[in-house]
């Protein structure tokens, strides 16, 4: 499928995008919609889906022609910072929670009920992005949300 067909295609950076393809794939079951190289095999342009929803993973880089200042770096190049959260919904999250960690994903939380119903469990990819797979648990409104946290819902 062509990213072409996505009005928004956020994207990871990574210093080895080859390695975080294929990892991507073992642990959390993406899948490559459109994958382009260079003449030396090396990702051009890569587009990977989770569930059907899209997203880039690319080299670190940077131009001042293309991007001013910007530079587009992995968290492994950061000192382990990051500015990327990736949350995904998920229909079994025991069985993707053992995938991720059979893959060897560095687990931040453990499958644990949030107070907005959803399971979810964080892990680390293996250049550092957070990533949060969630599973619908029970239904909770706002106003409970609101309630229990002391939230305010301006817009709903």
């Amino acid at each position: 499928m062509s990213d072409q067909a996505y009005p928004l295609t956020p994207s990871l950076a990574y210093r080895d995008p080859e390695a975080a393809m294929e990892w991507l794939q073992r642990a959390f079951g993406c899948e490559i919609d459109t994958l382009l190289t260079d003449k030396d095999g090396k990702i051009a342009h890569l587009v990977m889906s989770f569930r059907g929803q899209p997203f880039g993973v690319m080299r670190e880089w940077e131009s001042e022609e293309l991007i001013g200042p910007a530079k587009m770096r992995s968290p492994a190049s950061l000192d382990a910072r990051g500015s990327s959260f990736m949350r995904a919904s998920v229909e079994d999250l025991a069985a993707h929670h053992e995938r991720a960690l059979a893959a060897g994903a560095r687990i931040t939380q453990g499958p644990t009920l949030q107070f907005y119903g959803d399971r979810t469990f964080r892990c680390l990819d293996l250049e550092g992005h957070v990533w949060n797979f969630q599973q619908k648990e029970v239904d909770v409104s706002l106003e409970e949300i609101e309630r229990s946290q002391g939230f305010k819902t301006i817009k709903a």
